[in-house]
Parts: structure tokens; C-alpha cells; sequence
């Protein structure tokens, strides 16, 4: 039996890297991101349920550095996957396919969620 003849679908060693595929990965990885920080608040909440102890052993974990930048990478992509979000409900209904509109808009994602994020610890920190 011989192989068809038929064209090869192109792959990534053939496309340069562009924002749209940056976007789409990071979409994708935010969410994984979220997953698992969902495990650790999930944590926090049954550390707070069992006792003052464990409390504060976890207060303890995400107060510490490593905690901290946790946090900070799970605020982050909360707000990333949630603008980004937006902008696919705004593709499924049909606007913002040019592609001046698609990279414009994918700017505006990574600028709205790197500002939300700095404004959710800003506000959180003089608390």
C-alpha cells in the first residue's frame, strides 16, 4: 500500500511566532494556572475551617516570598485569562476579526491585565 499524496498540514518549525500565538498559549497556560491555584485557596479555606494552627501555617506559606509571587502569578492570571476571555465572547459574535482589530485588541489584554493585577495588590498591600 503506498502513502497518499496528499499536502502536509504546516507546522511550527514553518510559522514565525506571532502575538496571536503567544496569546493563544498564554490563554491556555492561565488557565492550567488557575487550576492549580484553585488547589491552594481550596487549601487556605480548609486551613481556616480546621483550626488556628494550620491558619496559620498557611498564612505563613503565602506570606513568605515564594507564597507571595504564587499569588501574584495566580492574580495575574486571573485577570489575563479573564480579558482575554472577553475578547473571544466578543469573537464569537462575530466582531474584531481584522487583523488591525486582533492585535490591537491583544494588547489591550496584556495592558488591562498586568494593570488590573498591579491595581488588585496595590489596593490589597495598604489594607
Amino acid at each position: 500500500m503506498t502513502a497518499p499524496n496528499r499536502p502536509l498540514s504546516p507546522h511550527l518549525s514553518i510559522y514565525r511566532p506571532q502575538l496571536t500565538t503567544f496569546l493563544s498559549i498564554t490563554h491556555r497556560m492561565t488557565g492550567v494556572a488557575l487550576a492549580v491555584g484553585t488547589l491552594l485557596l481550596a487549601w487556605w479555606l480548609g486551613a481556616a475551617a480546621y483550626g488556628p494552627e494550620a491558619y496559620a501555617r498557611a498564612q505563613g506559606f503565602l506570606g513568605s516570598i515564594l507564597g507571595r509571587l504564587l499569588l501574584l502569578g495566580w492574580t495575574f492570571a486571573l485577570f489575563y485569562h479573564l480579558c482575554n476571555g472577553i475578547r473571544h465572547l466578543a469573537w464569537d459574535a462575530g466582531k474584531n476579526f481584522e487583523i488591525k482589530k486582533i492585535y490591537s485588541t491583544g494588547y489591550m489584554v496584556l495592558v488591562a491585565a498586568i494593570a488590573l493585577t498591579a491595581i488588585a495588590w496595590a489596593v490589597g498591600l495598604t489594607r
